[in-house]
């Protein structure tokens, strides 16, 4: 038996009613599973469908491929072999080929297992917390799940950021665990954590595994949930003996996920989408507001754009799922540090059309005053999230690229009766940009930190990889870098955790091999996962890392100097008994790795150490020395308005 813990939040909704429309929608997920023909047990040779199940539903008059594949077991049709080997050949029919695995005590199975494997490669990071960021860079990149794993213990307890952060941006994960022996549990054996209930509010799901015969239908199902519906993290965690106990594995075993399989989503109501595009025809100042719940619906968000020429304003996470280089239509970001004509247009709209959202309180500021003139219309395909934090006049629970497609359709038939035409709306939004677009002042020959970012934007044509920290870096690289297609911009959004950007670029050159993969980092950040230099180096990641130093924890010192009248309180990161000196020596860490690294602090300089960054094969670090006194702007205090938004000053001023 495996010990499932119970989901604290998924996509709920019931059965999948087919759309009296046309073209016909239907959900991926109504088709029929592999495991309905069973098969004999432990063939060595097996033929399977690759159903790859995700949150993308589609029309079902489009031909859906599955591809045959077959399987070739490393082991004869009828050979015991250890819990381990079924681990990891369950995660190679999953068709896993790069995990970021940590070994220890409780998971050395696992790990002699996988040197026995030719197919899935392990990028050793050099902290477990490295390697949950990793396996989210990976999989924010790809789009398909990250996979890491760790010992028991410290090891598992080393995962837990890694594992919020997943679920806040519903990111898709796999996390395995060794654990103490079953008979050990509970005992407070040596490197015990009862790390199901530790995780049980910060993961999709998790699984307790007791009986090795379950690894197969476990590993299936923890795939199955952590790309379906809302994707999330789902948790493994194997006890040694189970890894160490001899089985024949049936690989056709089924899915026990009744339950869930009956809440995820259904396709939309055709009359609330008919409703919607009247909405639409009916307003004057109509607004889109999207989300990470876009990215993988970008070209259908395109098309909706292109028929009914709506704005768009997007969140930290839906960044890239429109083009932001499209001056007509792309208001970049909204929210606290949005710009001013993003949150302009959703202060002064009639329409809001929240997409994959769900109105986060660094979005929308003070709930009452936001949005306060307009109609909501909410899709997403979480049920929790609809009607959590901003009550809408139209909701649909349901996947948004289903959603989307059902009202381009629908657009296309009536565009011309509609005669949609928001240009005045548009008019008065570039008025805004021009009157307040994103800038920053220059003194003297020190670099602005805006600068940096804008000039990597220009030499890497827009098309690297970008991940970062967390801090006033990450916001700059929000502002200035434009990003026009999605998994294009990795960052920790909601739970906004220090030293991801590093092992997440890691991750995400792993995933892409052939993208230019650019680390924005401050030095707060990067110091908090360091280590991960010994991992760019070994692997030989082409990691880019463009650290905007400023000897401070930048975000912190703004609030300092804007609410606690510049009240230092441990946020210099440098000597104090040197304040002059850049410390620590960021090119000494990478010299101890063997990483090439330059330090530039003249703007003069700047563009030519960038490209000779972008130009050197493999990782290169580049210290980029910024003032400490420089404020993101726009800025909504917390708890503030759109009439409170601060476009002026910077830590060279007294408040």
């Amino acid at each position: 038996m495996a010990a499932a813990a119970p989901t604290p939040s998924s996509a709920a909704i019931s059965k999948n009613p087919s759309l009296d429309c046309k073209p016909k929608l239907t959900s991926r997920f109504t088709l029929p599973f592999p495991h309905l023909s069973q098969k004999p047990a432990g063939a060595s040779i097996s033929h399977r469908r690759r159903l790859q199940i995700s949150s993308v539903l589609s029309y079902t008059n489009k031909q859906i491929v599955q591809e045959e594949e077959t399987f070739v077991s490393r082991f004869a049709a009828d050979e015991p072999r250890k819990g381990s080997d079924v681990l990891v050949e369950a995660l190679e029919r999953e068709g896993v080929t790069d995990v970021f695995a940590y070994p220890g005590g409780a998971s050395m199975e696992i790990h002699q297992a996988l040197t026995r494997s030719t197919t899935i490669r392990n990028v050793l990071p050099r902290h477990e917390q490295g390697g949950v960021f990793a396996a989210e860079g990976y999989a924010r990149a790809s789009g398909k799940p990250g996979v890491c794993i760790a010992t028991s213990g410290p090891g598992a307890t080393n995962l837990v950021s890694g594992l919020a952060d997943a679920l806040l941006d519903s990111v898709p994960l796999v996390a395995i665990t060794g654990q103490v022996p079953r008979r050990m549990i509970g005992t407070d054996a040596f490197q015990e954590t009862p790390i199901v209930e530790v995780t049980r509010s910060i993961t999709k799901h998790n699984y307790l595994v007791l009986d090795v015969e379950d690894i197969p239908r476990v590993v299936k199902e923890a795939f199955f949930i952590a790309r379906s519906g809302r994707p999330g993290p789902v948790l493994i965690d194997v006890p040694k003996d189970i890894q160490q106990q001899m089985v024949v594995p049936n690989w056709d075993q089924p899915m026990r996920l009744g339950g869930y399989l009956s809440r995820l989503p259904k396709p939309p109501n055709q009359m609330l989408l008919e409703q919607i595009i009247r909405l639409i025809s009916e307003s004057k100042k109509p607004v889109l507001y999207v989300g990470g719940g876009c990215l993988n619906s970008s070209e259908e968000l395109k098309r909706f754009v292109e028929l009914t020429g709506i704005p768009v304003a997007s969140t930290l996470m839906g960044l890239g799922s429109y083009p932001g280089s499209d001056e007509d239509f792309a208001l970049q970001m909204l929210g606290m540090h949005g710009t001013v004509y993003a949150n302009y247009a959703v202060d002064k709209s009639d329409l809001l059309l929240a997409f994959g959202v769900r109105f986060d309180d660094r979005v929308t500021g003070k709930l009452e005053a936001f949005a306060s003139r307009a109609k909501i219309v909410h899709i997403d395909i979480d049920s929790a999230e609809i009607g959590k934090n901003k009550i809408p006049h139209v909701s649909i629970c349901a996947d948004l690229k289903l959603a989307l497609e059902g009202l381009n359709s629908i657009l296309e038939e009536k565009i011309r009766k509609l005669n949609l035409d928001f240009s005045e709306w548009r008019t008065e939004l570039k008025e805004q940009k021009t009157k307040f677009p994103l800038s920053f002042k220059t003194f003297g020959d020190l670099i602005p930190p805006q600068y940096a970012i804008q000039t990597l934007d220009e030499l890497t044509g827009g098309e690297a990889i970008i991940t970062t920290g967390v801090g006033q870096h990450q916001m700059w690289a929000a502002q200035f870098y434009k990003y026009n297609r999605p998994r294009q911009w990795l960052t920790s959004a909601g739970l906004g955790a220090m030293g991801f950007g590093l092992p997440a670029a890691i991750g995400a050159a792993v995933a892409k091999p052939e993208a230019v993969v650019v680390d924005i980092d401050g030095d707060g950040s990067f110091m908090m996962n360091v280590q991960e230099l010994a991992t760019v180096r070994v692997e030989n990641l082409p990691v880019k890392i463009m650290l905007l130093n400023n000897q401070h924890l930048g975000m912190v010192v703004q609030w300092e100097d804007r609410f606690y009248k510049a009240n230092r309180a441990h946020t210099f990161l440098g000597n104090p008994a040197n304040e002059s000196e850049i410390f620590p020596d960021m090119l000494k860490f990478a010299e101890a790795c063997g990483v090439p690294a330059a330090r530039v602090s003249k703007k003069e300089e700047l563009r030519a150490a960038i490209q000779k960054m972008l130009d050197t094969p493999g990782p290169y670090l580049l210290d980029v020395i910024v003032p400490h006194q420089e404020h993101v702007l726009p800025m909504i205090p917390s708890g503030g308005a759109f009439k409170d938004v601060i476009t002026e000053g910077d830590g060279r001023t007294k408040y």
